[in-house]
């Protein structure tokens, strides 16, 4: 299994080296000339360039394909769908409790198929669309039977956020528009990258 950084992740990886060689040049040039008080402040500005740097390609990774609203304030933010060479799609976001009262992950959402309920809470239940292929695709599973999404979700308290990914098998090629659907949640159109 290959280990899949997000864009998220590897922008983060990017930024600690830049930011290391940003600070070490800044000490570096502001070594000669100017007063002690000088020092500190300008490796601070350094500090502060480089945290806001990561912020910005958060922001920009972090733009929703869709919205998809269940029970109880629960909702589903998509944030990825991307198709990988190994012939599956994986669709990543934040399951959130917009609700005013802590929220247990409803039972349901693991679908119905006796072989994934046996292997605890997942988003089992959640289903792909491909509208012009008029075809639909459930979620992968290893050899064991488990579902290749998030599993045991704990209840999650108002505001509470939660990373959440599901794998389906991919699609046509020439399909890039599909349907997420999950058991009590209202459906979610979005494209896939890749």
């Amino acid at each position: 299994m290959s280990i899949r950084f997000t864009t998220r992740a590897r922008g983060r990886l990017f930024a600690w080296p830049v930011a290391i060689v940003l600070a070490f040049g800044l000490v570096a040039c502001s070594s000669g000339g100017g007063s002690e008080d000088d020092k500190p402040e300008a490796s601070t500005a350094a500090s502060e360039s480089t945290e806001s740097r990561p912020d910005a390609q958060e922001g920009d990774s972090e733009k929703t394909l869709a919205e998809l609203k269940g029970p109880s304030g629960l909702f589903l933010k998509i944030t990825t769908a991307e198709r990988d060479a190994g012939g599956f799609v994986t669709v990543s976001g934040d399951l959130k409790n917009d609700g005013e009262k802590t929220v247990n992950i409803p039972a349901q959402l693991s679908g119905n198929e006796t072989e994934i309920i046996r292997n605890g809470s997942s988003l089992g239940g959640a289903t792909l669309v491909d509208p012009k292929g008029k075809k639909r695709y459930y979620v992968l599973r290893d050899t064991d039977g488990r579902p290749l999404t998030t599993t045991n979700f704990p209840a999650l308290k108002a505001g509470e956020s939660l990373p959440v990914f599901m794998q389906f098998p991919a699609p046509p090629a020439d399909t890039a528009e599909v349907t997420l659907q999950l058991p009590m949640f209202t459906t979610g159109t979005f494209e896939i990258s890749g």
